[in-house]
């Protein structure tokens, strides 16, 4: 039986489509897993800064301090739909407490986990000896925020950018135990800011990075505790006198 000749020009052009298909399916299969061949993983670790005071040696005597009640007073998660617990504030004093002990003047003791050391205490059969604070330091996060700034350049056409920044400002009391009298005040203030550039459809605009907080914390706690070193140093407070 004679076909038409539009019928094999027609059957011609279906084959070659469902051949270019199959291997469009094939070389999209391979590409897939040489990529998934090719994943990696990476981990290094990251070195943690510490106040000035940790790396200058120090021989006198260490002064015995705790460290009191530290809250947030900043508008920063305390909004109506807050849940009221204070993250901000346990988190800064975390930071505090870590920073005091590292400059080497100070033994900070402890009063947030009685209930475990006394457990310990008691599993041991030690009897416990406890020290007494000459100072109490207490402190609040006065400031805090969080924003985000974008940019477009040649009206996105060379590309965008977005910058996360976030400011924290902290306040330190040190309050002499016998008799409640603040003996001496430092402040400290911080920003870091998260930057990234998207350039003509390539690279990638930053995310929300939640380690922000973390970060501008410990850079305001540091400059706090590094002026309350500085007040022992020139004389301003005189521990232990």
């Amino acid at each position: 039986m004679h076909r038409p000749a539009g019928d094999n020009t027609l059957r011609g052009i279906t084959v070659q489509k469902r051949k270019s298909s199959i291997a469009l399916l094939s070389a999209a299969t391979l590409a897939m897993a040489v990529l998934g061949g090719c994943a990696t993983e990476s981990s290094r670790t990251v070195e943690v800064a510490k106040v000035e005071s940790a790396s200058r040696p120090y021989v006198g005597v260490r002064t015995p301090i705790a460290v009191g009640k530290f809250d947030n007073r900043s508008a920063y998660m305390r909004g109506v739909f807050s849940d009221n617990v204070d993250r901000l504030g346990s988190q800064a004093k975390t930071i505090l407490i870590t920073h005091l002990q590292q400059t080497q003047r100070f033994n900070v003791l402890d009063r947030d986990n009685m209930a475990e050391i006394r457990q310990e205490a008691d599993i041991k059969k030690t009897k416990q000896t406890l020290k007494g604070a000459d100072y109490v330091i207490t402190g609040d996060v006065v400031e805090f925020g969080r924003k985000e700034v974008g940019d477009k350049q040649l009206f996105g056409i060379l590309g965008r950018g977005r910058e996360q920044i976030a400011y924290a400002k902290v306040n330190l009391n040190v309050v002499d135990i016998a008799t409640s009298e603040v003996v001496y005040s430092s402040g400290g203030a911080g920003e870091f800011a998260l930057s990234n550039r998207e350039v003509i459809g390539f690279g990638g605009t930053a995310g929300y990075d939640s380690t922000l907080n973390g970060k501008v914390l410990d850079l305001a706690m540091r400059e706090a505790v590094d002026k309350l070193v500085a007040g022992i140093e020139s004389g301003a407070w005189k521990p232990g006198k």
